[in-house]
């Protein structure tokens, strides 16, 4: 009697876990955490549009996963991309299931008072007005579907301030803050809206930003796969439970763990 329970369990984890089916848009995927995602959604069944700025790249998963697979080349510092880059992705693949808002954009350290207004303004746009137009943009293909996922990638750094972080910490904060307000304007139309915090993730972006403050990255700076596994779930059935959620994922450099 238990392995039969057992076994229609492990089953209907299986077929929750899956993403069989589903379209997913991610920005951010010529590299680091958002590449991650996309191979790994690709890998568990779902039809992807990978967005960047560097066409080669998203090529490159293009070639790995073929037809499951299509590059929306864009950049999000143009006000017009996120709806272009939602346009295509529903034109290519005929509808959409889930958003992934991971592309972003890190400054070297530096304090306010010697920030460029311009340059200040551009962080805020990228990684928090870019992401509410994608949102905006994806509803209406999010709700003709009848279901649908939006995941953020926040970041350590939008739980707490830093000296010379202003912009970066702030835009990250916010988009936890915007996860929660979305979460609560479109449950009623089963559309679950989730954050990811990460920690250290040993990415291009981090690693210049650690080159910038004069350090080496962190010895146990995550995999961008172990964030991607955390999207993985997010984007399932197995999350039914969740929304409006902000998840650290923070691996060895929790500051919980630190002496």
């Amino acid at each position: 009697m238990y392995e039969e329970v057992w076994g229609a369990c492990k089953d209907m984890t299986e077929v929750a876990m899956t993403l069989d089916g589903r379209i997913a848009l991610v920005t951010g995927a010529s590299r680091g955490i958002g590449r991650a995602i996309a191979r790994m959604f690709a890998r568990e069944g779902a039809r992807v549009a990978v967005s960047g700025r560097d066409g080669v790249a998203l090529n490159g998963i293009v070639a790995e996963f073929g037809d499951r697979v299509c590059a929306v080349p864009g950049d999000l510092s143009a006000p017009e991309s996120p709806d272009k880059i939602v346009a295509a992705t529903v034109a290519r693949f005929g509808g959409l299931n889930l958003l992934i808002n991971n592309a972003g954009v890190i400054h070297p350290a530096r304090d306010l008072a010697d920030f460029d207004p311009d340059a200040w303004r551009n962080v805020i746009e990228i990684n928090l007005v870019a992401p509410a137009m994608l949102v905006r943009a994806a509803v209406p293909a999010l709700r003709s579907a009848g279901r649908g996922h939006i995941i953020n990638i926040s970041s350590i750094g939008g739980r707490k301030g830093a000296g010379g972080r202003s912009a970066y910490r702030a835009s990250k904060a916010a988009l936890i803050n915007l996860t929660e307000s979305l979460a609560a304007e479109l449950a009623g139309d089963n559309i679950q809206v989730n954050c990811i915090c990460p920690g250290s993730v040993d990415t291009d972006g981090y690693r210049q930003l650690m080159a910038s403050r004069g350090k080496p990255p962190a010895a146990k700076a995550m995999r961008p796969e172990e964030i991607a596994e955390v999207a993985l779930f997010l984007a399932t059935d197995a999350a039914s439970a969740i929304t409006g959620t902000a998840i650290d994922a923070f691996g060895a450099t929790n500051p919980l763990l630190s002496e």
